[in-house]
């Protein structure tokens, strides 16, 4: 199992040769939002769908009140 520094200088080094400072933070972010999400799907702590479409629809009633 790879490190945390490790996997960044992996993507790092897959990265265009002309990538900025910005290019690598964003997929840096990216990557750790997408990690971050996996975990908490496997530990359960997630939303079903129809629970997010009826909150979502009780805000978009409430919304147009």
């Amino acid at each position: 199992m790879m490190t945390t520094k490790q996997d960044i200088i992996e993507m790092i080094e897959q990265m265009p040769e002309d990538a900025s400072p910005e290019d690598i933070m964003y997929e840096i972010y990216v990557r750790e939002r997408i990690d971050r999400g996996i975990q908490e799907a496997r530990e359960g702590k997630v939303i079903p769908h129809e629970e997010v479409k009826q909150s979502l629809n009780q805000w978009l009633r409430s919304a147009g009140q």
